[in-house]
């Protein structure tokens, strides 16, 4: 089997028409580069040099091998160069995100990504959080944008992403109904939110148990798109990313419930698999975070400055007697 090693010996050796001269090249002791080379000689099976000519020239066979042993050294310090120059990083990153990034932030990140690592392609699966992580444990995907928890923390390593607050909104149609209900709206409307094997879902069921609410009807959906529009057209109640639906927030087709108390956040993590080319994927999960909290400051910033108050569904609470 050839060596790099021998190689670089013989390379060298031809270069400079000297095993002493390439003994200092690749410092090294001459009699270290003459038993390198009669090793390459032993694995080919061929006489490369002849060592009585001065400077040392290649035999005919010797020639002919020389230019792929060139070719075979280029190759190995361009493989090498990955390890070096990130920049440069060029193979398909299989990236999957879930929904809710993917209609919010991950435009803005695929275009800084693709602005750092300009010899970049991108190859995107959206789906919902568990899904994504077994595709993660098959080596299907590389990083994930999701929620965490369904691998085993030796096998991951993460960033943190800004969380997402979330909120129920119903249609206009439904505004006087909630609000006429009293504390008795959470059993008004059915819910729409997530499917079932996704944590929001989990997470609303838990949420609706603590509030009294045992056996609540919920519409489980697929795609966040869908929990809109099913909403918008006031088809229930939905459990909604805030932050996703301001614009329909604003413009009336949405009004927010005033909660009792607040639905847990939905938090995200970037996921990448340890070993698998660490210094690009921490690199790549730091420009995830700082896209998820430019995001978040924008979206902050558009609910302090924008006009939300009429939006709001305030259940009228039974007066309290002496």
């Amino acid at each position: 089997m050839l060596d790099f090693k021998e190689l670089e010996a013989f390379v060298w050796a031809v270069r400079l028409g000297s095993f002493r001269k390439a003994a200092m090249r690749l410092h090294l002791t001459q009699p270290s580069i003459s038993e390198r080379i009669s090793r390459l000689e032993s694995s080919v099976g061929e006489v490369l040099l002849e060592r009585s000519a001065r400077p040392i020239q290649p035999t005919m066979r010797g020639r002919e091998f020389f230019v792929h042993a060139e070719r075979l050294l280029q190759q190995r310090d361009e493989a090498m160069k990955l390890f070096e120059d990130e920049e440069n990083y060029s193979a398909p990153l299989r990236l999957g995100a879930i929904e809710t990034i993917a209609h919010s932030w991950l435009p803005d990140f695929m275009r800084c990504l693709t602005q750092r690592y300009p010899q970049l392609t991108i190859e995107l699966s959206v789906d919902y959080s568990p899904a994504l992580n077994r595709r993660l444990a098959k080596n299907d995907l590389d990083i994930l944008l999701a929620m965490n928890g369904y691998l085993e923390p030796e096998r991951i390593d993460q960033v943190p992403l800004s969380p997402y607050e979330m909120g129920m909104f119903v249609s206009p149609d439904h505004v006087e109904t909630i609000a006429a209900h009293g504390s008795d709206w959470l059993g008004s409307l059915p819910f729409i939110s997530f499917g079932k094997r996704a944590r929001p879902y989990e997470e609303l069921v838990e949420y609706l148990d603590r509030q009294g609410v045992a056996e609540p009807r919920i519409h489980s959906v697929s795609t966040l798109m869908t929990i809109v529009r099913m909403t918008t057209e006031g088809l229930g109640i939905g459990a909604l990313p805030v932050a996703t639906v301001l614009d329909e927030w604003r413009q009336g087709q949405l009004y927010r419930i005033e909660l009792p108390q607040p639905l847990p956040d939905m938090h995200y993590d970037v996921i990448w698999r340890i070993g698998s080319h660490p210094r690009f994927c921490r690199s790549v999960g730091l420009l995830a975070q700082q896209c998820a909290e430019r995001y978040a400051q924008s979206r902050d910033t558009n609910m302090r400055t924008s006009d939300f108050s009429g939006r709001w569904v305030r259940p009228i609470r039974p007066a309290t007697h002496p």
